[in-house]
């Protein structure tokens, strides 16, 4: 990984030697740190939904992981097109660092292995995440300054909480150690994520922003905690319908309760001349007279065996 952040010019004059970067003489009133402060509680109330929590947790369905990816797709492809958009706006200019932040071709790379060459076509923004999206191109067009907030709150949390949700996706859903899947969270282009993060946050301080324009980024940066909050609870409520996947990676099945249809085994048989529950099968095959004679012969002498060892 490169030592230095190369602007996407990449002249030698350009680049930017961010290890010599410090934050020492942070002052209260400095853009960051009013960030900070006054993004607390909605940090505190993000980590605590229930989505979060199971995820931290490794209770990640895959099928509920993709669906993360696709909303993340959908929020980075409109917060890069504003700042690609604004690149040239004073109000946001210095906090443009396409090479070494921009997600939207490593989330790119994610939906391809989840879904295949035809991701595009398998995809499909949800309401939550469209209201996310929405509100990111209303700003970048019409109030770029705010753009900061969503900026801030995005990769600033990639690098950091970010990083230890890489480390538990990879795990719960055994992903390959070669990091497909997961491309997201790895920002080959930042050699340092702590250093970086400080040159980014002196960048912020050094905006020329009055006192109302500092405070009205605060406040966008708390509703970009809550259109995330949004995605995650919408998540959540698609997980609590989603079948339990097996814990050992297999294929999930019916248990003989609610609608068979959502059987993954009869979905995969529809159309089919006789599409049946394996569940149900075995159900039915046990309630026969001499099945269960059979069955309790052989407990039986199971039995036996297991009081002989045990002797």
């Amino acid at each position: 990984m490169p030592s230095a952040l190369e602007s996407p010019e990449g002249g030698e004059e350009d680049i930017l030697h961010y290890e010599e970067v410090e934050d020492d003489a942070v002052s209260p009133m400095d853009l960051s740190e009013l960030l900070k402060e006054g993004t607390k509680e909605s940090h505190d109330r993000a980590e605590n939904t229930q989505f979060v929590k199971d995820f931290l947790k490794g209770r990640i369905k895959k099928e509920l992981f993709k669906l993360a990816t696709v909303a993340l797709y959908f929020t980075y492809s409109a917060l890069e097109e504003e700042m690609d958009r604004n690149k040239d706006n004073p109000v946001f200019a210095p906090l443009y660092f396409p090479v070494e932040l921009h997600r939207r071709e490593a989330l790119a790379k994610d939906l391809k292995y989840f879904y295949g060459e035809d991701w595009k076509e398998k995809i499909q923004c949800s309401e939550a995440a469209q209201q996310y999206v929405d509100r990111i191109h209303h700003v970048g067009q019409h109030e770029p300054e705010l753009l900061v907030a969503h900026a801030y709150t995005r990769y600033m949390g990639d690098l950091s909480g970010g990083q230890v949700l890489k480390k538990v996706a990879q795990r719960a859903l055994k992903l390959p150690s070669t990091e497909e899947g997961i491309q997201f969270y790895v920002f080959d282009n930042i050699s340092n994520a702590q250093q970086f993060k400080q040159l980014y946050r002196a960048r912020m301080n050094a905006l020329d922003l009055d006192k109302n324009t500092k405070e009205r980024i605060v406040e966008e940066a708390n509703k970009a905690f809550r259109f995330n909050m949004q995605v995650f609870d919408e998540l959540d409520k698609i997980g609590r319908s989603l079948a339990e996947e097996a814990q050992d990676g297999g294929f999930p099945f019916h248990d003989g309760k609610g609608d068979i249809r959502k059987c993954p085994y009869y979905a995969d048989k529809l159309g089919t001349a006789s599409p049946s529950c394996p569940f149900h099968a075995a159900v039915g095959l046990a309630r026969q007279p001499l099945v269960q004679l059979v069955l309790a012969a052989c407990m039986a002498m199971a039995a036996g065996a297991a009081a002989w060892y045990i002797l």
